[in-house]
């Protein structure tokens, strides 16, 4: 008796993960699908390669490492658009958490062209329900501590410019696992 079997690659679950490349290495994190307006941003952006040409430009120790468009007095310069808020009572600013910044707003619109990372291992509660977090870190740590970690001027711009190369990858649930995500479902 012969059974034939076949390997089917596209039976396979992809997911959809963020990847930040630096100088200083790689940082990859989970996008919740609890935030699905922030979800679809951050993938059309980054696969416009929206960000490619921009820089971390606000650095802060123990608080969040930022990157996009620049912040102006008259607000983000050059974000393609304004989104609405998805707070998840779940979905909390602890260590590594990706969240989306905003202008000082009423509404709480979070600026499509930004995003940041929590540097503060006990987390940053009094941003929870007020800024946006569309991910988690799971891999990069030391990146992102390493990126923290370096001196800035007294606006919390780096003195030296950090490139980053954001786009979106997919990995299989086997890779997550591999990886040591933990919440693959």
């Amino acid at each position: 008796m012969v059974i034939f079997t076949s390997c089917n690659p596209s039976s396979s679950t992809y997911y959809d993960i963020g990847q930040i490349k630096t100088p200083y290495g790689e940082m990859l994190f989970w996008l919740y699908k609890e935030t699905p307006k922030h979800k679809k941003s951050f993938l059309s952006l980054a696969n416009q390669h929206y960000w490619d040409t921009l820089t971390f430009n606000r650095v802060i120790k123990n608080f969040v490492i930022q990157g996009g468009c620049p912040d102006t007095p008259e607000g983000f310069k050059d974000s393609p658009y304004l989104i609405d808020p998805e707070f998840q009572p779940n979905i909390r600013h602890i260590y590594g958490a990706v969240g989306a910044g905003r202008d000082d707003n009423p509404s709480k619109l979070s600026a499509g062209c930004q995003l940041y990372i929590v540097h503060n291992r006990n987390g940053i509660p009094r941003l929870d329900d007020n800024y946006m977090i569309f991910g988690q870190l799971f891999k990069g740590f030391d990146v992102l501590d390493h990126i923290a970690g370096m001196p800035t001027d007294t606006l919390d711009q780096p003195l030296t410019s950090i490139s980053m190369e954001v786009n979106n990858i997919k990995l299989t649930k086997k890779e997550l696992i591999e990886l040591g995500v933990p919440w693959v479902n």
